[in-house]
This record gives C-alpha cells, structure tokens and sequence, in this order.
C-alpha cells in the first residue's frame, strides 16, 4: 500500500490552495494522511479527489473549529501506524514522540507541528514527519510517501518545493 503524507498546510490562512506538485507526488497513492493543521475542510475534499484521506486535529485546527480526531491508528499488512498533530515542546522532541507512539502501540508514528522533514528510528518505532508543502521551518517544502510492502516499509521525503520566508511573501499585501 502506498501511502501519502502530508501536515501543516495551513489553507487558507498562509497559501490559497495546495500546491500542483503536492497532488502529482500523490497521484498513484492509496491512502493520504494528514497530521493536522489543515485549518479549512477543503483540504480534505480536494485530497480526497486523489484517495480516502485520514486527518487529525492540529493545534491551530481546534482554533478554526475543524472537529477532528487529536489521534488515530490504522493497521496496514501488519503493520500499525499512529498520527497524531505532535504538539510536543520542544517541537519534534523524539522521546516525547517515543512515548506517545508507544501509549498508542504503534510500530510507526506519524506526526506533524515541527514543520521540518523528519524520519527517524527510535527503538522499535519509526517516527515520521512529512515537514509542510506550505510554510516549512528551515526545511524544504516537502510532503513524504510511505509504502507498507508484506511488512517491508519504505519511507521517502518528497521535495515539492524551496524553502521560503514569509517575509517576502509580497501576495500578504494589499496592493495600492
């Protein structure tokens, strides 16, 4: 089973739409996984015309009143897999991801928040972060696809687009 990930696209309070590359690099998958801060139920409906989505409630979702789930779990050819937004402090910490993956006795875990790419084997979890397509935090703009074969798992990062800064995003302003 191929598998699209993706977290923190943040429509449409920080970019209008998902990005071209974001629904090629998920053309052929089977499932996507969103782990929160989509912040509007379009994103859902849009990716939904690839392939069944599954989303979870970021920290910024609860603010836009999105109700999701705080965390979910599925088993794919053996293997589970939990999602959670990963509101931990500080951002991306490892053991407190180790711990939460563990309290949902999950074989791999699939967080977002931090906003960097991530793929790291702690024990025996695997804790994955795909970054954001849309505002990443001294990263790449990435999303990831995660293949779950007989048991065998192999993660990529997909790169879809450069870093970028806010900053000289001149689209914030109202032109005279």
């Amino acid at each position: 089973m191929l598998i699209g990930l993706i977290s923190d696209t943040h429509i449409p309070d920080r970019a209008r739409i998902i990005p071209q590359n974001v629904l090629d690099a998920f053309k052929d998958v089977d499932l996507i996984i969103h782990a929160g801060d989509l912040t509007t139920q379009s994103v859902i409906d849009e990716l939904e015309e690839i392939a069944p989505v599954m989303a979870i409630q970021g920290n910024m979702d609860r603010v836009a009143g999105l109700d999701l789930p705080k965390a979910r779990t599925i088993e794919v050819e053996g293997i589970k897999i939990g999602v959670v937004h990963g509101e931990v402090y500080p951002r991306g910490d490892t053991q407190q991801l180790l711990y939460l993956a563990k309290q949902l006795d999950v074989n791999i875990l699939i967080s977002g928040h931090s906003h960097q790419p991530k793929i790291e084997q702690i024990e025996d979890v695997l804790l994955l972060n795909p970054g954001s397509p849309i505002v990443p935090r001294l990263a790449d703009r990435t999303v990831m696809l995660l293949e779950v074969n007989d048991k065998n798992v192999d993660v990529e990062i997909i790169k879809i687009g450069a870093p970028v800064c806010s900053a000289l995003d001149f689209t914030q302003y109202p032109e005279d």
